[in-house]
């Protein structure tokens, strides 16, 4: 498409560079840009494209889609077009694409998170199976439950060896899961950032890993405090005219992943973490009037202290709170003063 709008060419390819490239050749001199929607494909699809030497950009998902949410008729096509345009205007955004160690890192997370899902299902599956003949184990924990599962069937001997199958799977599904979440605790061991961050209470290898994987690069966030927006840690608002301003619930935009290991971070160090500090504190106080917004409110103030501590390549140095006699700070003092003022 050229700068008025015109289609100059139109055709379909594989999703592959090389056949890409082949069909941009006739126009390599004069490409400004070469869009693409983010996807699957993206990690390796981006890296390939530019190593041609093609001047990608990879886009964000929900811009484009908002972008060309006003077409009557949705296809392959009308995508390519709208597409174009956006890359013709300018008017896009930019999807970061993560180096190739950070998707390695994700996938042993995400893999890990799939391993003890399954095997949560299985054992929860095994529990709904035996209400069916009155028995409940509610108050069994994971040790014993094999044998509390076969002592069960024990008199059955159809239902005892079709426990057996599921209890075989759910071991195996175990012993694997300790496998992949044994390597996570080695790489953290290694890794001095998550280090770090595991100096902050609550927070534990999962939380420190998921953190350094997501944000990849600290550089690609002007301040601290957009990290937190960014994986949906801060309220939607709606303003229309001078009669309409609502703010609601977090937006829950960005990894779910993320923002689940930042809330279960915040609410260890809420209710498990015995000492006191300002920013559990802090907490506390909004923790008493909803205890669910206080532990998204210290989720979001961990975003913005651990990206600040990967910037600024700080310490976690939190302290004990001031006397009421001191004069009240600004939220960016009190950020500030989480950091530590040495390296």
């Amino acid at each position: 498409m050229d700068a008025d709008g015109t289609a100059l060419m139109t055709c379909r390819v594989a999703t592959d560079p090389p056949e890409i490239a082949k069909a941009l050749q006739p126009f390599a001199n004069k490409l400004r840009r070469v869009g693409h929607e983010a996807g699957a494909l993206s990690p390796w699809l981006h890296p390939a494209l530019k190593a041609i030497g093609l001047p990608v950009v990879c886009l964000e998902t929900r811009h484009v889609r908002a972008s060309m949410s006003a077409q009557r008729n949705k296809t392959d096509a009308a995508d390519a077009l709208g597409i174009a345009h956006l890359m013709r205007t300018g008017w896009f955004r930019q999807a970061h694409i993560k180096t190739d160690q950070a998707y390695r890192l994700r996938l042993l997370l995400i893999q890990r998170r799939n391993l003890k899902q399954k095997f949560l299902d299985l054992e929860n599956t095994i529990r709904h199976s035996l209400k069916a003949f009155g028995i409940r184990l509610s108050k069994v924990g994971r040790a014993r439950f094999e044998a509390a599962v076969r002592d069960a069937c024990a008199n059955d001997q159809l239902t005892a060896e079709l426990m057996e199958c599921m209890l075989s799977a759910r071991a195996a599904l175990w012993r694997e899961y300790l496998k992949l979440h044994g390597l996570v605790v080695r790489i953290v061991a290694r890794h001095e950032l998550c280090r770090r961050y595991m100096r902050i209470p609550g927070v534990g290898p999962i939380t420190a890993l998921t953190f350094v994987t997501a944000i990849d690069d600290p550089a690609r966030f002007r301040r601290s405090r957009n990290v937190a927006a960014y994986f949906g840690l801060t309220s939607k608002r709606w303003q229309s005219g001078t009669s309409i301003d609502v703010k609601g619930r977090i937006s829950k935009a960005g990894d779910p992943d993320v923002r689940r290991a930042l809330y279960e971070a915040a609410s260890s160090m809420l209710t498990r973490y015995k000492g006191k500090t300002t920013l559990k504190t802090w907490g506390e106080k909004i923790a008493k009037r909803c205890h669910r917004k206080g532990v998204v409110a210290v989720a979001r103030k961990l975003a913005v202290v651990m990206h600040a501590m990967w910037r600024d390549g700080s310490e976690y140095a939190d302290q004990p709170l001031a006397d009421a006699a001191t004069p009240r700070r600004s939220p960016q003092a009190k950020d500030r003063k989480l950091l530590g003022a040495h390296a």
